[in-house]
């Protein structure tokens, strides 16, 4: 079975995502990066049921004089570990 088209950000609404699961936004202007989660996005009004991409279009960089648009990273901290190997 193939999976749909596109990508992660135009499969999944902000309602989808897990309540402590968090997105990295970093300004493509002045590489400012701040996290963002679920309850921050449904805080403004109807932005809880865009897709991911929808919502990462519409940010905004908020540094003074900056506006830069934003790219959208998923953070995924449970899933990273460290190197378990060495040299014999």
């Amino acid at each position: 079975m193939a999976s749909p088209p596109g990508n992660w950000k135009t499969r999944y609404k902000a309602s989808d995502l897990a309540d402590h699961q968090r997105l990295e936004m970093t300004c493509k202007k002045c590489n400012r990066l701040v996290y963002i989660n679920k309850a921050m996005i449904s805080s403004i009004r109807g932005h809880e049921q865009l897709y991911l991409d929808e919502v990462e279009r519409r940010a905004r960089c908020k540094a003074q004089n900056c506006r830069g648009t934003m790219h959208m990273a998923m953070v995924r901290l449970d899933e990273l570990s460290g190197f378990v190997g060495g040299i014999a």
